[in-house]
């Protein structure tokens, strides 16, 4: 591919490699051009997280609650940490979690340990390849894999970050907030916590409840908030509530300063274009400026207001875990005066991977470049039809190399050689490179099923298209080898579907609407729309719907604590709807 893009921001270090003996073509090995001669080394004499962590304020205390440790157990020195999942679902694999780690002390709220206060133990020297975290992940199936992660994974993933931000003037500092409400066992929050314990900057936790969350923002006034696209869909759908009952004279400046076409969704756009408005801010973000110097009218009038609501210091807003809606991206880069950055990793490449960059729009829907601590290279795919090597497009697997892989999967040598390949992890997820050398997932390699007629279906390609419809706010779509066709459950947007009930003078609460055959034929003709609109073939159209109004949750087990799909446990769930769904289309 032309990589010679006007912002080109890769450079390749090893050439591709043609199909051999039985093994896909495997395209250029690139890494960010800050790196083009060579990572950056660690600090001199940072052998640890706690040679970064012992001198911060909170060390002192740490080293009390060491020594209440080393009193009641002396060999208290050379630990590695497991977190554990807190959700109710979670507890039944806590058994299997601390068994298979072997955990012989466990830290819960409001414990205290008084032992040893005025005892002195010494702290023994630690290496770089000492295992610091086991992180188990939530796993979508199976049990839990333990992915060991080493005190030089952590760094050099700390580092690759501050290199990242630095080159544009975006590094953190003691004077950063950060508000931490993902789970600690989750590799996202673990690792920006330890690179703002590494700044001396500040960090502050919520009050577990995901309806007060607005509320904790508010409170603690952060500069930088890491969040999965779920929080942000709802920090999205309330500044929308938020508009719709403002005054009419903040309202049109709003929609004036919001774009009438482009990235947002289909409800929005519709109403602004209703109002004949011409985009204002986003349209000089378009050409180059930056979100401060695009419209700093309408930010003073208006979007200063978006930004008091979200506590006044946010600048800057990280998504991850999974992807974030270009509507949702681009309304909150315009409207929250922060920059909002996706980023993509794994548990096993101890997070981010790849970070966008702020002030350029042409990352919106992509997951930015390689951070200046690992090379990629794609794999292709040929059974999905992925070619790494392709001039135009090139897309395949992601494998990633660097010193932040993982070290492995704890007792588990069998699962380690399946995704581990002479120093690159398979991650099987599928990317497409961008011509300015960013990245766009697009597909997951595992998640793909053969219909009866031999057609392949990549499921969660067809989740994230259909997803674009503003008449459902979420869809699980099935499909086996026994069937022609494909079927899904959706959880359809409320205020959709009511507007609908009122126009068609169905007068039910929304639970009956949902079961109404006219509003599931309602709903599925958006989703034929968008099915046409991107140019699906035949065999990728749903051909009939459930509509459930519970949106998916972990209390039925349908999600893991990051929101991803558990896949098997959707079957399991809506077994009974999915037969009857097939037997009544036929």
């Amino acid at each position: 591919m032309e990589m010679g893009g006007r912002n080109k921001f890769i450079v390749e270090i090893e050439e591709a490699k043609e199909a051999k003996d039985g093994k896909p073509s495997v395209g250029p090995v690139y890494r960010n051009v800050l790196v083009k001669d060579g990572f950056r080394p660690l600090p001199q004499g940072l052998e640890s997280c706690w040679d970064s962590f012992w001198v911060a304020d909170v060390g002192s205390m740490v080293q009390i609650a060491h020594a209440g440790l080393s009193a009641c157990r002396p060999a208290m020195h050379m630990v590695s940490i497991v977190y554990l999942y807190t959700t109710l679902w979670v507890l039944v694999l806590w058994s299997y979690i601390i068994c298979h780690a072997e955990v012989s002390i466990a830290f819960v709220e409001e414990s205290k340990i008084s032992e040893g206060m005025n005892k002195q133990f010494d702290i023994p020297i630690k290496k770089k390849a000492d295992i610091c975290t086991i992180m188990y992940t939530s796993g979508t199936t199976g049990d839990p894999k333990g992915v060991m992660i080493s005190n030089e994974s952590i760094l050099s993933i700390i580092s690759g970050v501050n290199h990242h931000l630095e080159s544009m003037n975006q590094e953190f500092s003691e004077t950063d907030v950060f508000l931490s409400y993902l789970p600690l066992a989750h590799i996202f929050d673990r690792v920006i916590e330890e690179l703002f314990i590494s700044k001396g900057a500040s960090i502050g936790f919520w009050h577990k409840d995901i309806k007060q969350l607005l509320d904790d923002i508010k409170e603690l006034k952060p500069t930088v908030l890491c969040a999965v696209p779920r929080v942000l869909d709802r920090i999205y759908a309330g500044l929308l509530g938020k508009l719709s009952s403002a005054g009419v004279l903040r309202h049109t400046l709003f929609n004036a300063a919001i774009p009438s076409k482009c990235y947002l969704l289909p409800k929005i756009q519709a109403f602004l274009e209703k109002e004949h408005l011409t985009t204002a801010k986003l349209r000089y973000m378009s050409k180059g400026y930056k979100h401060v110097e695009a419209a700093p009218l309408f930010d003073k009038l208006i979007f200063n207001k978006v930004k008091e609501g979200l506590g006044g210091n946010l600048r800057l807003i990280l998504s991850g875990a999974a992807p974030l809606s270009s509507s949702v991206e681009t309304f909150l880069r315009v409207v929250t005066c922060a920059h909002v950055l996706q980023g993509y990793g794994l548990t096993e490449t101890c997070a981010a991977s790849f970070v966008a960059r702020p002030d350029d729009l042409t990352m919106i829907n992509t997951v930015g470049p390689p951070l200046p601590v690992v090379d990629i290279c794609l794999e292709s795919v040929p059974e999905m039809g992925y070619d790494a090597l392709s001039r135009t497009t090139p897309r395949g697997e992601i494998c990633i190399r660097g010193k932040c892989l993982f070290s492995g999967y704890y007792k588990r040598d069998d699962l380690t050689k399946e995704v581990m390949t002479n120093e690159w992890f398979h991650t099987g997820d599928i990317g497409e490179w961008q011509p300015d050398g960013s990245m766009k997932i697009i597909d997951r390699k595992k998640n793909i099923f053969k219909l009866s007629q031999g057609e392949y279906v990549s499921v969660e390609n067809l989740e994230s298209i259909y997803s674009l419809s503003s008449s459902i706010d979420a869809i699980w779509i099935y499909g086996n080898s026994y069937g022609s066709f494909l079927v899904a459950v959706v959880n359809p947007n409320i205020e959709t579907l009511k507007q609908w009930a009122e126009v068609n003078e169905v007068s039910e609460d929304f639970s009956t609407i949902c079961e109404d055959p006219r509003a599931r034929k309602y709903i599925l003709g958006e989703l034929t729309k968008i099915g046409k609109e991107n140019k699906l073939r035949g065999f990728e159209f749903i051909k009939a719907v459930h509509l459930d109004p519970i949106p998916f949750d972990m209390e039925r087990d349908l999600l893991t604590p990051t929101y991803k799909k558990k896949r098997n446990q959707f079957y399991k769930y809506y077994q009974n709807v999915i037969e009857d769904m097939y037997k009544s289309t036929k």
